[in-house]
């Protein structure tokens, strides 16, 4: 196979030497740019055509973020396995995109109009409010990507998307007219999570929930008919509420119908206090007898779990606060329905007062009339709005709902039937907890930025849904023709002349919220509802990685959206990543001040150190506990390697175009292409099976300790000998191993790598568009279609040349032993002198007891190497362990080190002794701690996770001595 010739590029010089310094920050934007240019991440790249397609959808993050360390989670982990898969020939596209953010996007711009002393929203109007966004928008909303770039996400940046563009804001209109008539979409009066200060409904999501040290007020509800005595038990019922000022908005008493205190009182009414409504009491399970007084108060229009009690009993819903969260009952329908003479004089009262003054009124109104019984302390969860930062009220209001019990029957059969699969498994649990208890879905927001509801009103509120205002018009002069409202020629005229129909029908304010149109997004942004050849070719994606938090709000209903207008499921494969964590194990929050900036560690460390940090501690199943200092070791980590390629450069270590590693004659030649095969192997199978801490360990282990550590070392008397067929072979040797290892490496670290892939050898294309080492099975098609692309692009191409044909599985087990043998035989003495404090400079005897001839054979022809780094001094042969030997068992051998006389064996004994003592003490301390009931439930979920990890060090600490002891007793 031919070398194609390397395209000039400005950012690379290719007779370039390795800078004596590793800096990331001199390499990284170089690097970015040189991808840019060369288009390496575009899809449906020529040399790709005929490649198997792999899609991903980004989790588009919201247009005013920056950079988290979530983010920067989510997107490494996505990163490694695009560039994985695109080194593995198949057309990779990573569909880039950003979310409108709703709530977030107005409150931006309208903070920055109060900030220059602008007029607000509301004097702007509409429309040039909306101006004023997307002015924003283009100004200021493409940051979070940018700080992507800097983290090396490869996605395809020339197809990059927003949930408001016009192609996804047809798509979303689509879908809302097509579920409306299919019944899927309707409007309904139900409680939502109501942000008073926003004025907007909100999700879920976007309610943080703050424990609160407030109260529990026990009232006196009077029972009708019975002379109210508060010093008679026998004439009220007592309720307990945390919010007295629903009670306005009472309609029953509910009792279990299994509590005998309460059974005779069923069907019986109590009065209301303060207000003179007669309520009814009624029976339902949602009342435990085990709390408080067995009654609770039911207030269908402010509590989700009354709304439920007064939809199975029928009761009246009253709402007796307005938008903005303060008491509106003086001219309320609902409230005064039935209200005795004088109640309406407290109404007028208390309108208008904000929530809280009119709880203080209310309790010291009851307390007045004897209806308070009694105050508590009461520490209790408190919904907040997550931006707002207002306590969210559950309001009654007219919303737009899918009707998401319908649409989740084929989202949960599809995970059912493994057409779509979790990893970890375990979240699939909470994924069908989630959709089997599914609510009507809201979709309605009462802001102005965002898709605004395609809905329009008639005069008589007729309700008419259309695609475009000319179709719901058309629509509505229809309708009312045939109804006789209108004339046929009223209607001709109206729809022929704009202004004879202004103000005929009116849109609907709302605009939806933007999980609709996030919902979509692995269809929309592929051109849907067009039929495009993108939408062909890369949908459904492959898998999907994102936060278990967000399982049910986007992952559900993507799977909704994509098998309802699909008739598929969005991604077979679905990827729930774990908490990023500071490195005490505390959720990270701005009020903690323990919040670690992303873009802060690449300025420190360089963005390669920080992706393989996150890709190393992303373990399935459990968060990450991030330190700097961990970010740090694997900066030093990026170090060794480029001083490593350093040392191979400057002993002039370069591979032959032709070069057959499998055709190596040297055993430890032979050695290195072993385990780079199993390192090649390991990592493909662990990226492949999403364990990403196990692909970086793998890694890591090959390129610290097998290839720097143990491979460099023993071959530098070669390296450094007289030049020999031997050196020949070493030198290429070290270059083709090194090649591999920046191929290992590419998908986590792609910065250096890709600067190493430039600088170390006049090579043919770029790192990221090189093939991986075929023995990870890349198949002989993937080989194939590479090498026929090369012919006509010269940027793929590459590293072909390493892929030898033959022995794609290589593995030399004689190699192996022998090699590994001398490793482990070093290892172990290293060990057994640090743990016997023998210091560097004294040279040990290493007595090999009862060796087989292949044993004495590795023996004398490592010896040079064996005594150098294990500071031996003799090595002979025995058929006994001389006396005051300690005996170490290496790979079935005996090898004995006579350390009589080179230690005191008493006086370490004790020292080990007295070390044993203290771990022991730290193992008792830890397990007293976990044992305490109390400190389990009190303390923070992070401070017991240290304890276990204190436990867990401790007794491993406590294994080691206990060997080491072991082996004095057995010396002695």
């Amino acid at each position: 196979m031919r070398a194609l010739a390397r395209p000039a590029s400005p950012h690379f010089d290719c007779m370039a030497m390795i800078e004596k310094t590793y800096q990331p920050a001199d390499i990284e934007s170089r690097i970015a740019r040189a991808w840019e240019d060369a288009e390496a991440f575009k899809a449906g790249r020529a040399d790709r055509r005929d490649a198997e397609p792999y899609s991903i959808v980004i989790p588009p993050p919201n247009v005013t973020g920056s950079l988290h360390m979530g983010h920067a989670l989510n997107n490494t982990l996505q990163d490694i396995l695009c560039r994985f898969e695109r080194m593995r020939g198949r057309d990779v596209l990573w569909q880039p995109g950003t979310d409108h953010a709703g709530i977030a996007t107005q409150m931006v711009v309208e903070r920055q109009l109060m900030e220059r002393q602008e007029p607000g929203r509301r004097e702007m109007g509409r429309a040039k409010f909306l101006e004023r966004v997307w002015q924003w928008k283009a100004e200021s909303g493409g940051v979070i990507v940018n700080q992507l770039k800097r983290l090396g996400a490869s996605c395809d940046w020339s197809r990059e998307r927003f949930t408001m563009d016009e192609g996804l804001s047809r798509a979303v209109v689509k879908v809302f007219v097509e579920l409306h008539r299919q019944g899927l979409i309707y409007k309904d009066k139900r409680l939502v999570n109501w942000d008073p200060k926003l004025l907007t409904a909100i999700s879920d999501l976007e309610v943080q929930q703050i424990e609160v040290k407030g109260h529990l007020w026990h009232l006196r509800y009077p029972l009708e008919g019975v002379p109210f005595d508060p010093e008679n038990p026998s004439s009220y019922i007592v309720v307990a509420t945390t919010r007295p000022e629903t009670m306005l908005g009472d309609t029953a008493v509910a009792v279990n119908p299994d509590d005998d205190r309460y059974v005779d009182l069923i069907g019986k009414h109590v009065v209301l206090p303060l207000v003179g409504r007669r309520i009814p009491i009624v029976a339902d399970e949602y009342s435990d007898p085990e709390k408080g007084s067995g009654a609770v108060k039911i207030t269908p229009a402010h509590d989700f779990n009354d709304f439920e009690v007064g939809r199975r009993h029928h009761l009246p819903q009253i709402n007796v606060l307005d938008i903005e969260g303060r008491i509106a009952v003086a001219d309320n329908s609902a409230y005064l329905d039935g209200l005795p003479e004088g109640a309406r004089d407290f109404a007028a009262e208390m309108e208008g007062v904000d929530r809280f003054v009119a709880r203080k009124i209310i309790v010291q109104r009851l307390d007045d009339f004897g209806f308070l019984e009694k105050i508590e302390p009461n520490v209790h969860m408190v919904p907040h709005g997550d931006r707002s930062g207002v306590v969210i009220e559950p309001f009654l209001t007219d919303q737009w709902y899918v009707d998401a019990k319908t649409m989740a029957q084929p989202a949960i059969a599809a995970v059912r039937s493994g057409a779509t699969n979790f990893v970890p498994k375990n979240w699939e649990k909470t994924y069908y907890e989630w959709m089997e208890n599914i609510q009507p879905w809201c979709i309605s927001r009462q802001l102005w930025w965002g898709h605004q509801i395609p809905a329009w009103y008639g005069p008589d509120g007729r309700v008419f849904v259309a695609e475009t205002e000319e179709e719901a018009v058309g629509n509505a002069l229809g309708y009312y023709v045939e109804q006789e409202v209108l004339t046929p020629e009223q209607a001709h005229d109206m729809a022929e002349d704009p202004l004879k129909r202004e103000g005929f029908i009116t849109r609907d304010e709302d605009v939806l919220d933007t999980w609709f149109s996030s919902a979509l997004w692995p269809f929309s942004t592929l051109g849907w509802p067009d039929e495009t050849p993108e939408l062909d070719r890369y949908y459904p994606t492959n898998v999907l990685v994102t936060g278990f938090d967000i399982i049910f709000f986007w992952v559900a209903r993507m799977m909704m959206m994509g098998l309802h207008f699909k008739s598929d499921v969005p991604f077979p494969t679905v990827y729930i990543h774990a908490l990023v964590r500071d490195e005490k194990g505390a959720k990270m929050s701005k009020s903690k001040g323990n919040v670690i900036d992303p873009l802060n560690l690449i300025d420190q460390y360089g963005a390669d150190a920080l992706r393989f940090t996150l890709a190393a501690m992303a373990a399935q199943g459990r968060d990450i506990k991030l330190a700097s200092s961990r970010v740090e070791g694997y900066r030093n980590f990026a170090t060794k390697l480029w001083n490593a390629c350093r040392f191979a450069e400057m002993n002039g270590c370069a591979a032959p175009k032709e070069f057959d590693y499998t055709a190596a004659k040297e055993t430890l030649n032979r050695w290195i292409a072993h385990e780079a095969v199993r390192a090649t192997r390991e990592v493909t199978e662990a990226i492949e099976s999403y364990r990403f801490n196990d692909a970086a360990g793998a890694a890591y282990r090959f390129v610290w300790n097998v290839y720097c550590d143990w491979y460099l070392e023993l071959a530098k008397p070669v390296l450094m000998g007289e030049e020999s067929a031997a050196k020949a072979e070493t030198r290429a040797m070290v270059a083709w191993a090194r090649d591999e290892i920046l191929k290992l490496l590419h998908p986590f670290m792609p910065f250096i790598t890709e600067e190493l892939w430039a600088v170390t050898a006049s090579r043919d294309g770029l790192l990221v568009l090189a093939p991986w080492s075929r023995k990870s099975g890349m198949s002989d098609e993937q080989i194939a279609v590479m090498s026929a692309s090369a012919a006509s692009d010269p940027m793929v191409g590459a590293a072909l040349l390493s892929i030898p044909a033959a022995a794609p599985d290589f593995t030399d087990d004689a190699a192996e032993a022998e090699i590994g043998w001398v490793v482990d035989l070093i290892t172990a003495m290293r060990s057994v002198r640090a743990e016997m404090n023998i210091t560097p400079a004294t040279l040990t005897p290493l007595v090999l007891v009862g060796a087989s001839a292949a044993t004495r054979g590795r023996a004398e022809r490592w010896s040079d190497v064996i005594k150098r780094l294990a500071r031996v001094g003799e090595i002979s042969f025995a058929d006994s362990a001389p006396q005051g030997a300690v005996q170490l068992l290496v790979r079935g051998d005996v090898a004995a080190l006579p350390l009589k006389g080179l230690i005191d064996f008493a006086a370490e004994q004790a020292r080990l002794e007295k070390e044993l003592g203290k771990a022991e003490a730290d193992i008792k301390r830890a397990e007293a701690k976990l044992a305490n009931e109390k400190f389990v439930a009190n303390a923070a979920e992070e401070v017991v996770e240290e304890e276990k990890e204190k436990r867990e060090a401790a007794v491993a600490r406590k294994m080691k001595i206990l060997e080491a002891l072991l082996r004095i007793k057995n010396a002695s």
